[in-house]
């Protein structure tokens, strides 16, 4: 059996940095939002720009020129050892476990300095990839790559949207909300 798991809110916390910008730059939430970062983040995830050309749109569009990877230097994520005791539960069954997760260069560069990679047998990371979730193009990548069948597979993600478009396809998906209910959802309560 294949499982994929998503990383920030699963994995890890959901480590949001979006506060932290707007006061390292002067800037309100507002001011932030309409400067397009939500868009631009959009396109950072999907590998359309750099992380470099994200700083540099965004700096022309807001006014205020950046010259710090906020999103990197900002980005500080907790790892959620109950997941990480799964992961190793299913591994220790002869499972293959894959990372799919939208992220942009900045936070992939930060959670492979941590070492948060190195629980899988191979990580899909969404500005490499070309897409993000829930574009059900994000899950057939990976499973070609995998060379496994929708029905093969399991996907543990925190956003209902995304679960509910890898079943879609046919993978079989669990929303997370924590690790005593993901463990008790894929029967290894007693595991661990």
């Amino acid at each position: 059996m294949l499982y994929i798991f998503d990383m920030g809110g699963v994995v890890t916390s959901n480590a949001s940095i979006e506060d932290q910008v707007c006061k390292q730059l002067g800037i309100t939430r507002q001011d932030m939002e309409d400067s397009g970062w939500n868009e631009l983040m959009s396109l950072c995830s999907d590998g359309h720009i750099s992380v470099a050309d994200f700083w540099k749109s965004f700096s022309l569009r807001s006014g205020v020129l950046v010259k710090t990877d906020w999103l990197h230097w900002l980005f500080h994520p907790v790892l959620n050892e109950g997941t990480v005791k799964i992961i190793k539960a299913l591994k220790e069954k002869g499972h293959r476990l894959v990372c799919g997760t939208n992220t942009i260069e900045s936070h992939y560069r930060n959670h492979t300095e941590r070492g948060d990679y190195t629980f899988f047998d191979q990580t899909y990371a969404s500005f490499f990839m070309g897409t993000s979730k829930p574009n059900p193009d994000f899950w057939r990548i990976i499973l070609q790559a995998e060379n496994t069948d929708a029905g093969d597979a399991v996907f543990i993600d925190d956003k209902a949207e995304n679960c509910m478009a890898a079943s879609s396809l046919g993978i079989k998906a669990f929303h997370f909300t924590d690790a005593t209910g993901l463990a008790k959802d894929l029967g290894l309560e007693g595991s661990f």
